[in-house]
């Protein structure tokens, strides 16, 4: 409205009113439409970016899930290539890497095949030889006090090579058995600690000569194990202990719980650097090459305790630490065959005396460290 003055009359207000039922049907309509037109547009766009998505992260999927098949040993595993994109670059990189990867493992299974079967042959083959020459060695040895110094002793020379000739082919023929999936057990209800003295009662001339004497400790009720095979271990582990240890008492622990017995054998030699522990099992692998040349190691003894372990289903792991000593620990389940989830005894060095080494240790160390000096 507006003020309108009027001579000699007066001021009045003027006011015009015109109806805006049509202006604002109009703005309504308009609204609608905006919004029906915006919704309609953010699903478009959720449907767009949808698709986007799915056609980006569907072949990055699909190959993330070739890979986990791959790594689960699925050699055949590929991934379906289509198009010429990136996407379809990276699916056709990951057939190549798949199909070499293929064809590596490929040729080493065939090249392991071949060496199985080499060793195998070569050891059988061995066999009648070796016997014919140990007969010819063994009418020497026995006739060498008949010969002059250096005769006879070439006679000793020759018998001692040949028993260990004789051993390596043994062993080498054992894991050919191993590695052929051809080794059984013959099980037997043992008592392990009668087993262990019996082992030891078995090495007494080397104990004796080493000066080594044997300690055990504990007992476990009777299983059935296969005698042989683990007097095999418990020979090749107090062997070892008696030889790293020379002069110093080897600790044997025994242990049982309701679904395992445990055997630890411990030494006081100069112990295992550290990453050596998952070594000592390794075929042919030795810790010191040139101590082992001299006392007749072959590096094949702890494999085949290893096998023999799980040949029972159960478990035979070692622990040393340098200056410590070495424990190799054998567990076997209490029902044959039966996996068991842990080992009575424990591996390793107690709490209390791993504080004792490690507080000695971060000693010594302040002792290598220069004190600063004092400015005056």
């Amino acid at each position: 409205g507006a003020p309108i003055k009027i001579n000699n009359v007066g001021t009045y207000s003027l006011f015009l009113l015109f109806p805006l039922d049509k202006e604002e049907e109009t703005i309504r309509i308009i609204r609608s439409a905006v919004l029906v037109t915006g919704i309609f547009l953010i699903f478009g766009l959720l449907i767009l970016v949808w698709y986007l998505t799915r056609s980006v992260l569907s072949p990055v999927r699909k190959t993330a899930n070739a890979a986990e098949r791959l790594r689960m040993g699925l050699l055949n595993e590929r991934v379906p290539v289509s198009g010429e994109d990136d996407l379809a670059k990276l699916a056709g990189s990951f057939n190549s890497m798949a199909a070499s990867i293929q064809q590596q493992i490929g040729q080493l299974e065939q090249m392991s095949r071949m060496q199985r079967r080499f060793v195998s042959d070569v050891s059988h083959e061995l066999r009648t030889p070796l016997t014919t020459v140990r007969m010819a060695a063994d009418v020497l040895y026995e006739s060498r006090n008949q010969y002059t110094g250096e005769t006879a002793r070439a006679a000793e020379l020759l018998s001692t090579q040949i028993e260990r000739f004789e051993i390596l082919l043994s062993q080498l023929l054992e894991i050919s058995r191993f590695d052929a999936g051809a080794a059984d057990l013959s099980l037997k209800q043992t008592n392990i600690k009668n087993l262990i003295e019996k082992t030891a009662d078995s090495l007494s001339n080397l104990l004796i000569k080493q000066e080594t004497p044997v300690v055990i400790n504990g007992s476990a009720p009777e299983i059935e194990m296969d005698p042989r095979r683990i007097e095999r271990v418990l020979r090749n582990l107090i062997s070892n202990a008696s030889e790293y240890g020379v002069g110093k008492p080897i600790e044997v622990e025994i242990g049982s719980d309701e679904e395992a017995i445990a055997v630890i054998v411990k030494d006081q030699g100069p112990g295992l650097k550290p990453g050596e522990s998952s070594l000592v099992f390794n075929r042919f692998w030795r810790a010191d090459p040139a101590r082992a040349r001299t006392t007749g190691g072959t590096g094949l003894g702890l494999a085949i305790a290893l096998e023999d372990a799980r040949l029972h289903s159960g478990w035979l792991d070692a622990w040393g630490s340098p200056g410590q000593g070495t424990m190799f620990r054998l567990t076997l389940p209490r029902v044959a065959h039966k996996a068991i989830s842990k080992s009575p005894l424990a591996l390793g060095l107690g709490d209390e005396k791993q504080l004792e080494l490690d507080m000695s240790a971060l000693a010594e160390l302040m002792t290598t460290i220069p004190m600063g000096t004092k400015n005056e």
